[in-house]
């Protein structure tokens, strides 16, 4: 991986991202994408479009625009109540396994800076045979971030404060990582380390990268970012489950592996002329994709995209990624090598007068 680029992968993988609250990574895409854009600019609803307009100027092609979107928010928790101890108490803000989360070191993102602290519950001595035996929710545990009592927490913590796990980002053996939150920051990696390929290369159509906000409570970001740019073609960049592991029934889900490249998906969310381009453009340019189906409207970005004003020619990528929604999802670097490089290609590929229609 560029070494640059990869600096910048890390940077946004230990940086926070509560759907909702993204200031923060958004700050660091803009940065990434200012010298290589020629805009950069911010919605009110907080989601980043880094900009590459046609060789003949701003304002040509605009009928072909093309969208590629990664969305930049993680799953999180949210400060709901702190008790006269000084325990905190969460919800969640997007899908959370609670047996994953139990004995996790945690950051609350305050004002102030982050605190840190620790998820937890009785210890297992202390548990009744009924409280071993359930699943606990989150009215069950809480947030120990060391208070002596409510009135210390009230000082540091305000309700409402975005929590997330430990952010950090550790490297593999055999091009593997783990990290919190690659779901979906390696798509945002994906779609912006596209812009860097096309830096000094000519193109016929607009090429909008964009960093969409609140995936995980609804694909918010996706739905008024595409209705603002009103797109010909979105390419959705999101991660997908890697099948690569025990238990996983390879007859409902497919074979998905990690290092064996991104996958190109197709299925009635997709555009079977996008498909085409994206596979035929992976054949021709050499690079490694594994094909998979999905026959039902995606839970990504892709859903809403293809839904926008009169409708959007639209594709996904996806990344494969193990132990989705846990502190260590895990991929594989060159996975996000390919996909970066499959999405620069097919956008130099393109011409004004590309036909979308099926």
């Amino acid at each position: 991986m560029h070494e640059r680029s990869h600096q910048f992968l890390q940077t946004l993988l230990e940086t926070p991202s509560a759907s909702g609250f993204e200031q923060a990574i958004q700050q660091v895409v803009r940065d990434w994408a200012k010298p290589l854009a020629d805009e950069v600019t911010t919605d009110r609803h907080g989601n980043v479009f880094a900009i590459r307009y046609p060789a003949t100027g701003k304002g040509t092609a605009d009928h072909a625009r093309v969208m590629l979107a990664g969305h930049c928010d993680q799953i999180a928790l949210m400060v709901q109540h702190v008790d006269k101890e000084g325990f905190l108490y969460v919800q969640p803000i997007g899908g959370w396994d609670m047996q994953i989360l139990l004995g996790q070191h945690l950051t609350v993102w305050t004002r102030n800076g982050p605190i840190p602290g620790v998820v937890s519950r009785k210890a297992a001595h202390l548990l009744t045979n009924e409280e071993r035996n359930k699943v606990p929710q989150f009215a069950d545990v809480w947030v120990d971030i060391g208070a002596k009592d409510g009135k210390e927490a009230e000082e540091l913590v305000q309700h409402g404060d975005p929590v997330t796990v430990a952010l950090g980002y550790r490297p593999l053996r055999n091009g593997l990582a783990v990290s919190p939150a690659m779901d979906d920051k390696v798509g945002v990696w994906v779609v912006m380390e596209a812009l860097r390929l096309l830096q000094g290369k000519p193109l016929q159509v607009p090429v909008y990268c964009v960093s969409t906000v609140q995936e995980e409570i609804g694909l918010r970001g996706a739905t008024t970012s595409a209705y603002g740019i009103h797109p010909a073609v979105g390419i959705a960049v999101d991660v997908c489950h890697a099948t690569d592991t025990p238990g996983n029934e390879k007859k409902q889900l497919g074979e998905v592996k990690l290092g064996e490249g991104p996958v190109v998906f197709r299925g009635p969310n997709i555009s079977p002329r996008v498909f085409e381009r994206l596979e035929a453009t992976a054949k021709s340019r050499e690079i490694a994709v594994q094909i998979r189906g999905v026959p039902r409207a995606t839970g990504t970005d892709a859903n809403v995209i293809q839904l926008t004003r009169d409708g959007v020619a639209t594709g996904l990528i996806g990344i494969p990624n193990r132990y989705m929604h846990s502190p260590v999802e895990m991929v594989h670097l060159e996975d996000l090598n390919r996909a970066a490089q499959l999405l620069a290609e097919f956008c130099l590929d393109l011409t004004p007068n590309q036909d979308w229609t099926p």
